[in-house]
């Protein structure tokens, strides 16, 4: 994953943007990671991944005779 530092993305955004665009950048803040920026479609395709799953419907019980 390539890194910008946070001066280093402010000053070269559109370059930033041109390479997250096909694959996520990690940017750091005082030589630590603290975000990372990607193209929209990755991220709607990693929330649908992280969506919770629906439990199955209750049934209704049945009366034994």
């Amino acid at each position: 994953m390539r890194t910008f530092t946070s001066a280093a993305a402010k000053n070269n955004f559109g370059e930033l943007i041109d390479l997250a665009r096909a694959a996520p950048v990690a940017i750091t803040k005082y030589d630590r990671p603290v975000v990372v920026v990607m193209a929209m479609e990755e991220f709607e395709r990693l929330k649908v991944l992280d969506a919770p799953v629906s439990p199955p419907p209750k049934r209704k019980a049945r009366l034994l005779r």
